[in-house]
């Protein structure tokens, strides 16, 4: 079902592309920040977080994988209906989530973060 070279989970190297996914300068701002960081800094696992979820990533089927995750993100960026508040408000829950691991060792559960989806 897929390839030797499909991510399990939402890839680092698919932020860049969502830079113009969105018209919100905030949007783009935010991208941009975390496409330059490493894929370990806590930011960036915190956007990845909630990429998966908004992606979808749990529930990857062959046709999203036979797409990429890259398009698979950008489509499902593309055809996000949350507002931008809801979108930084649902990257801050994630890095909450990431910051409560690292610092607690505490495991958050996916479904237990309100992300916008």
């Amino acid at each position: 079902m897929f390839s030797d070279h499909t991510p399990f989970l939402f890839p680092h190297d698919s932020v860049p592309a969502l830079r113009n996914m969105r018209d919100e300068e905030t949007w783009t701002q935010l991208v941009e920040r975390i496409a330059e960081l490493p894929e370990t800094a806590a930011e960036s696992l915190a956007f990845q977080l909630m990429m998966v979820r908004v992606c979808g990533c749990m529930r990857c089927t062959s046709y999203k994988a036979n797409l990429g995750c890259t398009i698979c993100s950008q489509r499902a960026v593309r055809n996000e209906k949350s507002s931008i508040n809801e979108v930084m408000g649902s990257y801050s829950q994630a890095m909450e989530a990431v910051d409560k691991f690292i610092t607690h060792n505490t495991i958050v559960m996916l479904d237990d973060i309100e992300l916008a989806a």
